[in-house]
């Protein structure tokens, strides 16, 4: 499944998202970011009004894909880089042409790293290591995103292709992990739009990738052919975790599950004072 990204121009943030091997962006961010409308979408309706060709092939620009927002995860169009460039030009801004240079480095960048992944591996751990998080966090966190990617490629095998069935599948291993699913968790930890993992400290980084490496070692052996199966799986891989966090918390005399924000618990102390993290990392 692809990730949200936020991309910053100018001080707007601009969601993307990786479809069809390339980077998709939000309309109505561009736009937002482009004309500073306090309405973008009357903005959109009157820009395709004044442009019959715009309007007429909208289909072909703009695509709705899942973006996660405040109120959740929703289908927003999006457009590719040749479509975003188009809707430009029935923006009369005076930040077109910077947006222009803007969206052909970010595009540049996904170019290069469909030639050689490890760019966008490089590219992570820069972001993270921007934003405060120590070295040995990142390693965890990078190790992380190997284990989930091997799990979602084993469960496009087993026949798992929507994004809801994916959604209750780590829902069912979250709660055997853990005891909460990934919605309970984010609402415990205050959590908005912000990537949950990136808010879990070491402990739970471990516990979260035990779990799901588990599942995915399970699946690859019993090759659970339906979708009851793959969540029979997904609960199993998860109680596993979830048994060895348990006795963890017995040794330890307290809970693994946190409503701490891992940056601001544990990265954020220099020095005997607490200073407080970045909320944003430009990409550029």
């Amino acid at each position: 499944m692809a990730e949200v990204k936020i991309a910053i121009f100018k001080g707007r943030n601009i969601r993307k998202i990786i479809y069809k091997n390339e980077w998709w962006f939000v309309i109505i961010d561009v736009v937002l970011a482009l004309t500073d409308s306090i309405q973008p979408d009357g903005y959109i309706k009157d820009m395709r009004r004044r442009d019959p060709e715009l309007s007429k092939g909208w289909g072909q620009i703009a695509t709705p894909l899942i973006v996660q927002t405040l109120g959740g995860k929703q289908k927003m169009n999006c457009a590719n880089t040749e479509g975003i460039l188009r809707i430009i030009q029935s923006i009369p801004s005076p930040k077109a042409e910077p947006f222009k240079r803007w969206l052909a480095r970010v595009g540049y960048e996904r170019v290069q790293e469909i030639d050689d992944p490890e760019l966008a591996t490089k590219r992570t751990r820069a972001l993270y290591k921007l934003k405060g998080y120590s070295d040995g966090w990142i390693e965890k966190r990078m190790r992380g995103i190997a284990i989930r990617e091997e799990l979602t490629d084993e469960w496009q095998k087993r026949g798992v292709k929507h994004h809801k069935e994916f959604e209750i599948l780590t829902a069912e291993i979250s709660k055997a992990t853990f005891g909460v699913t990934p919605s309970e968790y984010k609402k415990l930890k205050g959590l908005r739009r912000q990537n949950l993992r990136d808010h879990m400290d070491d402990f739970e980084l471990i516990f979260n990738m035990l779990g799901e490496k588990v599942t995915t070692e399970i699946s690859t052996q019993e090759k659970p052919n339906t979708f009851i199966k793959n969540k029979i799986v997904a609960k199993r891989g998860g109680n596993v975790a979830g048994n060895a966090r348990k006795q963890t918390e017995k040794e330890i005399g307290r809970s693994i599950v946190s409503k701490g924000n891992y940056l601001q618990t544990s990265e954020s102390i220099k020095g005997g004072k607490i200073k407080k993290p970045p909320t944003q990392t430009k990409l550029h």
